[in-house]
């Protein structure tokens, strides 16, 4: 209607941006307890961390970058040319931290394959416990304390590297709990996760060898580089300057801006001056 919205009608949509994170890392080897205090121990106060516990590998020489126009194919090959050159004979071990989406994945894979580099590929643990705690309320009273360590247990299994070995365990709580239909739902989806993710869930290879099995970086790139500016109250975007924004701060991010102004002013020289003023003569007295 020109007058009126109607009922659920909202003058803007939102758009989803697309972040990527190159980074490199010294390996930092580690165990289940380092990750994951054990529940069932009386010494270990606090359950996500443990005393004394070996700290993980720790990002330097980080890279963002983020768009709202281009595609995540594009964001994707963005990332991989980034790491190609810092490692352009492909020495070093290519880690990929994802958050679980088909899609997203069968890019990574395809970018990797035109570009001859081995990649491995590991769901981030943080959205697996997600699953764990839709699972753990199909079982436990809402608020329950006990709920909390149940997804510790389990968790700590994962990390061990017994991804079917916690499908199975899920699917036995839940016949033996009798849970049907709608009220098994978590369940069904932690299993159908892990059973279809199983292949990107080895941490246990990914703590011995000492990579990173989080994406923090991108978490918080989503904050600083993306909703601290462009989603704040009341704020209306069209796509051109959204996009100029998001740019702009992922260049400053990764403190490249006093290369690119110099660039910039350059190029605004060049358009303005050189080229316009090339082919005149300029009379002089």
């Amino acid at each position: 209607m020109k007058t009126q919205l109607a009922s659920g009608e909202k003058h803007g949509r939102k758009r989803m941006a697309t972040l990527g994170a190159v980074y490199d890392a010294e390996p930092a080897l580690r165990t289940v307890d380092d990750v994951i205090a054990d529940p069932d121990r009386q010494d270990d106060a606090v359950h996500g961390a443990a005393p004394g516990r070996r700290p993980g590998p720790k990002a330097r020489s980080k890279w963002l970058c983020g768009s709202i126009n281009d595609t995540a194919a594009q964001v994707v090959a963005a990332v991989f040319a980034q790491a190609e050159h810092r490692d352009p004979g492909h020495h070093r071990p290519w880690v990929v931290l994802v958050d679980g989406a088909r899609h997203q994945i069968d890019l990574i894979k395809a970018e990797a394959r035109q570009r001859g580099v081995k990649v491995h590929i590991i769901v981030a643990l943080i959205h697996v416990l997600e699953y764990l705690w839709r699972a753990a309320w199909c079982l436990h009273d809402s608020g329950d304390a006990c709920a909390e360590n149940w997804v510790a247990r389990y968790a700590r299994v994962l990390l061990g590297g017994g991804v079917q070995q916690t499908a199975t365990a899920l699917e036995k709580a839940a016949r033996a709990a009798g849970l049907r239909g709608a009220r098994r739902k978590g369940i069904d989806e932690a299993v159908n996760y892990l059973s279809g993710k199983a292949e990107y869930l080895r941490y246990d290879t990914a703590l011995e060898r000492g990579w990173p099995i989080a994406t923090g970086i991108i978490g918080g790139a989503c904050r600083h580089l993306v909703k601290d500016r462009l989603d704040i109250t009341g704020a209306r975007w069209g796509l051109s300057g959204a996009e100029a924004v998001l740019k702009l701060r992922a260049v400053r991010a990764n403190g490249d801006f006093d290369a690119y102004w110099a660039w910039r002013q350059q190029q605004e020289c060049t358009r303005n001056h050189q080229t316009r003023y090339r082919d005149r003569l300029i009379p002089t007295s």
